[in-house]
C-alpha cells in the first residue's frame, strides 16, 4: 500500500503498482502581454504536483521496484497523459509514472 494518499472530503486515494495521483497547476489566466483569457481558451498545464504515489514496478521475478518520484514533487507530464478524476471538489490526475518526463 502507498505510504501517503491523496485526501478529499474524506476519501483517500491509494494508487496501485506503478501509478501516481497528481494535481494539475492551475492555468494561467492571462496572457504575458496582459490579455485575459476566458475559460474556452486556456490550454491545460502539463505541470503538476504529485499527491501519492503507488508501491512500485513489479518485476517478472516477483521483486518490487520504488516509483522514482515521491510525494511533492512538481513534474511535467505527456499532455494526453492520465485520467482525470474528480473526488469531492478535487480534481486530481491518475498516470502511470511513465508517462511523467520530467521534475522541476
Amino acid at each position: 500500500m502507498a505510504k501517503k494518499a491523496a485526501s478529499g472530503g474524506g476519501i483517500r486515494i491509494v494508487p496501485l503498482g506503478d501509478k501516481v495521483v497528481l494535481k494539475r497547476q492551475s492555468a494561467s489566466e492571462t496572457t504575458a502581454g496582459g490579455i485575459v483569457l476566458p475559460d474556452a481558451a486556456q490550454d491545460k498545464p502539463q505541470k503538476g504536483e504529485v499527491v501519492a504515489v503507488g508501491d512500485g514496478h513489479v518485476r517478472h521475478d516477483g521483486t518490487r521496484v520504488p516509483l522514482t518520484v515521491k510525494e511533492g514533487d512538481r513534474v511535467i507530464f505527456s499532455s494526453y497523459a492520465g485520467d482525470e478524476i474528480k473526488i469531492g471538489d478535487e480534481e486530481y490526475l491518475l498516470m502511470r509514472e511513465s508517462d511523467i518526463l520530467a521534475t522541476y
